[in-house]
C-alpha cells in the first residue's frame, strides 16, 4: 500500500448511484463526481516547530472531500487519490 507523507491521506472514492430514484440510468458523463471516499492510509502528520501534528482522520473513515481535489494515482489496478488533510471537509458517521 502507498504510505503518504506529512499530512496527506490516501483515499478511494465511493461510487455513486448509476440510476436516479425514478429509475433513469445516467451516462457516465452525466453523473456528478462523487465526494464521499474511504480513507485507506494516513500520513504521520504535519511538522511545525519541530513537533508533529497528527492527522485527525484514521484508516477506514468515510469522508467528504472537496470536488476535484488531490492527485489521482493508479496503484495495483486501483484508482486512488492522495489529498492533503485540508481538502477533507467532514467525516461521515
Amino acid at each position: 500500500m502507498l504510505k503518504p507523507l506529512s499530512d496527506r491521506v490516501v483515499i478511494k472514492m465511493i461510487e455513486g448511484e448509476e440510476t436516479t430514484k425514478s429509475g433513469i440510468i445516467l451516462a457516465s458523463s452525466a453523473k456528478e463526481k462523487p465526494q464521499i471516499a474511504e480513507v485507506l492510509e494516513v500520513g504521520p502528520g504535519l511538522k511545525q516547530d519541530g513537533k508533529v501534528i497528527p492527522v485527525e482522520v484514521k484508516k477506514g473513515d468515510k469522508v467528504v472531500v472537496s470536488k476535484y481535489s488531490g492527485t489521482e494515482v493508479k496503484y495495483q489496478g486501483d484508482d486512488l487519490i492522495i489529498v492533503k488533510e485540508s481538502d477533507i471537509l467532514a467525516v461521515v458517521e
